[in-house]
């Protein structure tokens, strides 16, 4: 900018030193003093455009993060809860983190419990936006990862937690999912469990109902139960593979996951948005619904007594 004003200010004067006019000589100048406010305004427009874009931006960040504001719940520790079934029907309806205490754990931990469809559900696996990375290895897993603060936080209860809370009896599992089409289906399983370290937390579960398909037992199809059937699985991740594969399940998937050869479900896996291209089938997939090639928006893993029955009162 300052070049062409001192171009423009040398044409002027050379105009000038030709003509010998004062009156030509000031129309000039006027001129010169002219496109150089010009040029100022033009970039002090860019300058507020830019401004307006980041205050945008800002405001754009607090619409979306308002509604998953902090949802610990403190229940003041007056008893200890084993799941949060148990914590719907002491009286607590609202969802949010609460603190557990499964009866061989020797520690609480937080879970988020969700208590819509009839309540009592306890979380222990949320993608919703891939703000957490799911590409872990076994340590991770097993202790447990992510937000365990927000509504919609994405995060891993831990197997080690999911141990302690699927031993205490005869749990259901419920998977809730959504495309981003805005369409939602659900996968529902009898007899979920999952064992402790020295069998690397192997899961089992049972029957399937639901929506969704059945992507996790391989019931789609008796033919393919050989490698699509999770059941009966032991968990693998990049750096502990205990998969049915000659490969690395985990590492390929970049996740970790009870793999067969590999799977037909796989919703720890990478955060894509919808359809997507890449070397492996490593997106947040469930087979039945979307196939190999979609990756799905949201995904929420929860448990809950197969015999519970909400306290009405």
């Amino acid at each position: 900018m300052k070049t062409l004003i001192v171009i423009d200010f040398l044409l002027a004067v050379s105009l000038i030193a030709t003509t010998g006019s004062s009156d030509l000589q000031n129309c000039f100048q006027e001129q010169i003093q002219l496109q150089a406010q010009v040029r100022l305004l033009e970039h002090r427009v860019k300058q507020q455009q830019l401004k307006i874009i980041q205050l945008l931006e800002k405001k754009e960040i607090q619409y979306s993060d308002r509604g998953d504001e902090n949802s610990v719940i403190d229940l003041g520790g007056k008893r200890q809860y084993s799941d949060c079934a148990e914590i719907y029907n002491d009286g607590h309806k609202q969802s949010g983190f609460y603190k557990i205490k499964p009866t061989q754990s020797p520690k609480e931990f937080l879970a988020f419990c969700d208590m819509s469809e009839g309540g009592g559900w306890t979380v222990f696996q949320r993608r919703s936006d891939g703000s957490q990375n799911f590409n872990r290895g076994w340590t991770d897993y097993e202790e447990g990862f992510g937000n365990f603060v927000l509504t919609n936080g994405e995060y891993w209860l831990g197997n080690k937690n999911l141990h302690y809370l699927t031993n205490q009896g005869n749990y259901t599992l419920r998977i809730d999912l959504s495309d981003f089409e805005g369409e939602r289906r659900y996968a529902q399983y009898t007899r979920f469990g999952v064992a402790d370290e020295e069998h690397s937390y192997q899961m089992s579960c049972g029957e399937y109902s639901g929506t969704a398909g059945d992507s996790l037992t391989g019931g789609f199809h008796p033919e393919v139960k050989w490698w699509a059937d999770h059941r009966g699985m032991k968990f693998s991740t990049r750096d502990r593979d205990n998969d049915n594969y000659e490969g690395n399940c985990a590492e390929e998937e970049k996740a970790g996951w009870w793999f067969n050869r590999c799977h037909s479900a796989n919703l720890n896996g990478l955060y894509y948005k919808g359809p997507y291209t890449a070397k492996t089938d490593n997106g947040i997939v469930w087979y039945t619904w979307h196939g190999w090639w979609y990756s799905l928006k949201s995904v929420v893993m929860k448990v809950r007594p197969a015999h519970f029955e909400p306290n009405i009162v």
